[in-house]
């Protein structure tokens, strides 16, 4: 399952998800209303936009169009209140490069990216 039909889902009746074998939970209640609505669009928004997907050690880099700086940067901030165990980085090139998304974690949080974020 995708993760922006997760958060639809869970949008109507916030719990905690677990998954991994439960070595990791999101807090959908670490989210306002209104943030998990804001969560759900950004998170179509920033994975349908996806030109290219890296795997890493530690989790994936997503290739984005330059123009995603922003949503990409709310939608981590968000994820970073109900996930904290991920970590973000943002990084651009030089005149209208690429943008690259970098979202790492903990060992075994690569596992629940592929699986929660459909990655």
């Amino acid at each position: 399952m995708t993760h922006w039909l997760l958060v639809t889902l869970l949008s109507f009746t916030p719990v905690l998800a677990l998954a991994a074998g439960d070595e990791f939970a999101c807090n959908v209640l670490a989210m306002s209303k209104a943030e998990r609505a804001q969560h759900r669009v950004l998170s179509r928004q920033l994975f349908t936009s996806v030109r290219e997907k890296q795997e890493l050690a530690d989790g994936y880099a997503l290739r984005l169009p330059p123009g995603q700086w922003l949503p990409a940067a709310k939608w981590a901030a968000l994820e970073g209140k109900c996930c904290p165990f991920f970590a973000f980085e943002l990084a651009s090139s030089t005149n209208g490069g690429p943008l690259w998304l970098r979202i790492t974690g903990p060992p075994g949080a690569k596992v629940f990216m592929k699986d929660e974020l459909g990655l």
